[in-house]
């Protein structure tokens, strides 16, 4: 959900709120943008990421050579076989493909973000009558505490069939969110 999307459809109010990190094998040392300089830097073609890690490369002067992979598992096995030092995403995703990996302790993902990106679910355009109905039952879920035993559920328990632990707390713009529901896609809304 963001100011770009809005023009063109509406989101219920955020379900979930990630932010635009990288993950890295912990041996690289590669905690901070300034670890990153002049480093092999993979993202996934076509995503807002690749899009903001190459702007903020041009504007800091990191030096980075950015590469493109077709898909996210493609740019997690190139940090996996040392062809790139880090891959930048949505945290969200990254730390799926680093939990699902053959050695998940390995890795971690960067304390920094370079965005916040809150997820809503897209809507058509000036459906107001749907949007009413699931923003209603979305706050209800918030406002009831529900949301917390499903949180847990699917990001700090293992995960059916295959017992995938994501191990993931709330983060503090979720639990902003939870207390005060937005379909906002200004990512200042969620500081």
């Amino acid at each position: 959900n963001n100011a770009e999307r809005q023009k063109q459809v509406w989101f219920t109010i955020t379900h979930f709120v990630t932010a635009n990190r990288w993950v890295a094998k912990k041996s690289a040392k590669a905690r901070t943008l300034e670890d990153l300089k002049g480093k092999t830097i993979v993202s996934t073609a076509g995503t807002t990421n690749i899009k903001q890690i190459t702007e903020i490369n041009a504007e800091k002067n990191l030096g980075m050579n950015i590469i493109s992979a077709n898909g996210h598992p493609e740019a997690f096995q190139m940090v996996e076989t040392g062809r790139a030092v880090a891959f930048v995403m949505d945290d969200i995703l990254l730390y799926s493909l680093a939990a699902q990996s053959r050695s998940p302790k390995d890795y971690e993902i960067s304390a920094d973000a370079l965005s916040v990106e809150p997820y809503g679910i897209m809507l058509r355009k000036d459906d107001t009558e749907f949007k009413k109905v699931v923003d209603a039952a979305m706050t209800n879920i918030y406002k009831s505490g529900e949301i917390n035993g499903i949180y847990a559920k699917w990001f700090q328990k293992p995960i059916p069939p295959k017992g995938i632990d994501l191990n993931i707390p709330m983060s503090a713009q979720m639990k902003k969110v939870v207390a005060n529901p937005t379909s906002s896609g200004d990512p200042a809304d969620y500081k």
